[in-house]
């Protein structure tokens, strides 16, 4: 038994950690650094339940079992004796697929079937502790009433040999009744994410999956363990879609302890890609404190104990970045916000391409792939700015939300800001950021949104690809009747050396052409 505990290879879910961007899988050294942040008595505890509702390869399980083969051998001498407590009585798992379930148990007991004599602890029936049932989702409306999937879809017509994605977890009104106990730690990786169709094809809620994370977190916190710990998506900072109120309930609770956050998902997973990043934090359900919170960016490190809801609704995540904040706060009333259009500013979705050639009374409508012609008819919303200076950027951040830019190059932000003159408009593609009366204007705005400082204080509000109005809140709106150098906004803002050096750092410089 001791050789085979000795000769387990940590590399081969290392190895599996990299198979997938949908539904990801945790390396070990992930799962340590997790565990590392729950007090390391609850291993050396025979009494303390784990469960992992969302296991896909057992890392989590696994990694629990080996510190607690460790922390319980004082109390429990006789290894068998102790495998067999760990692994009936402290380790349970939810799988999210039947194949998952088998690799977590091969996992977690050496072999998938843990009533077989390959097993390193006997149960009586081929689950063990690490269940997996097969959920059919629960429609009304053609949504389901606990994931949203659409009926559409994932009807039962329409997943034939396919996985469904019910994860038992959250298609679970009363969860604790799964396993009929209470859990002391929940810990886990959850589904990021699921394509709920049913949408035109320019609508939001088709081109953006449907968060899942969130839901498992919050059938956790119903569970009312004493530490909660997952490692979700970014995201929900600024909230969005489907995560207005989670990102409410996450900046608001004092009882999240710790936050480890990672502007560029590779820093955590080598080959996955997250638009705005991944973080993972440490629930305690009998703490209440200031939050520790943990920026990682390349091999930039830097720790702060700060309240997650200082800034209301909207969560900084740059520890470095709160004190030039506070300093822009202190010295402006107003902010971009006032300028910056919805999205959808003149009603053309993102495919509307126009006339290819113009006619009598046409204006231009730019688009994604060039120009086209469209009547002032056409106009659904705001023709009032049809004959105004408009400067505009693209709605998405480019380079795939800059996931993976090497930091030392600087990240750009946005697309290079472009004016679009009176009788022009635009697409969903395109985001109006400012209208004007004449082009000086609109000129000196383009200049100053294009600069290191404003475009800093934009990407701080960043946790998706997707740049709204709500992202503008702490540019400064200033007098655009003149030019604004980034070095007259760092002297006007009292910033320090040290502050201007990581905003040079952080941010390219931008080509105007």
């Amino acid at each position: 038994m001791s050789d085979l505990v000795s000769s387990y290879n940590p590399d081969v879910l290392s190895c599996i950690a990299n198979l997938s961007n949908d539904e990801v899988f945790t390396p070990p050294e992930v799962a340590n650094a997790m565990l590392d942040m729950l007090p390391q008595e609850l291993f050396s505890d025979p009494n303390t339940t784990f469960l992992d509702p969302a296991t896909k390869s057992g890392v989590f399980l696994r990694e629990i079992a080996k510190r607690l083969l460790v922390g319980l051998e004082p109390t429990i001498p006789d290894l068998q004796e102790r495998l067999d407590h760990i692994m009936h009585k402290q380790l349970y798992g939810i799988s999210i697929t039947e194949l998952t379930s088998l690799l977590s148990r091969r996992s977690l007991y050496c072999s998938k079937y843990p009533n077989s004599i390959y097993s390193v602890s006997v149960f009586d029936d081929i689950q063990g502790n690490i269940r997996f049932k097969n959920i059919k989702h629960r429609f009304k409306d053609k949504r389901c009433v606990y994931c949203g999937a659409a009926e559409a879809e994932y009807g039962d017509d329409k997943r034939s040999g396919l996985e469904q994605h019910a994860y038992e977890f959250i298609h679970n009104t009363n969860p604790q009744e799964i396993f009929k106990m209470k859990f002391d730690v929940i810990i886990g990786n959850p589904p990021y994410q699921l394509e709920t169709g049913g949408g035109s094809e320019d609508s939001v809620a088709a081109r953006q999956a449907k968060p899942l994370f969130h839901l498992f977190v919050q059938q956790a916190m119903k569970m009312n363990p004493k530490y909660l710990c997952m490692i979700i998506p970014a995201r929900w900072y600024s909230g969005g879609i489907g995560l207005n109120d989670f990102r409410d309930l996450m900046l608001k609770n004092s009882n999240i302890t710790d936050l480890v956050d990672y502007f560029n998902s590779r820093d955590c997973f080598d080959n996955v890609n997250i638009a705005g990043g991944i973080c993972y934090f440490l629930w305690a359900r009998d703490i209440k404190a200031k939050c520790r919170v943990t920026n990682i960016l390349g091999r930039d490190i830097d720790t702060s104990i700060r309240s997650l809801d200082e800034f209301g609704d909207i969560f900084i995540r740059s520890n470095k970045a709160i004190s030039i904040i506070h300093k822009v706060l202190d010295k402006t009333e107003d902010f971009l916000t006032e300028k910056v259009y919805p999205i959808d500013a003149f009603g053309f979705v993102s495919k509307s391409r126009g006339n290819t050639e113009s006619f009598d009374g046409a204006i231009k409508l730019i688009h994604s792939k060039g120009t086209g012609y469209v009547g002032r008819d056409e106009v659904a919303k705001n023709r009032e700015i049809i004959d105004k200076f408009k400067v505009t950027i693209g709605i998405l951040v480019p380079s795939n939300g800059e996931v993976g830019i090497d930091p030392s190059k600087g990240y750009n932000g946005i697309t290079k800001p472009r004016i679009l003159r009176p009788g022009e408009v635009t697409t969903f593609s395109y985001l109006v950021i400012g209208v004007f009366d004449t082009l000086t204007e609109a000129v000196n705005y383009q200049r100053y949104i294009a600069g290191k400082f404003a475009r800093f204080m934009l990407r701080l509000t960043y946790s998706s690809m997707h740049i709204s109005k709500n992202n503008f809140r702490f540019v400064p709106l200033l007098d655009f009747n003149k030019e604004w150098e980034d070095e007259e906004l760092y002297s006007f803002y009292g910033l320090s050396e040290q502050e201007i050096s990581y905003i040079e750092f952080l941010v390219r410089p931008m080509d105007l052409d």
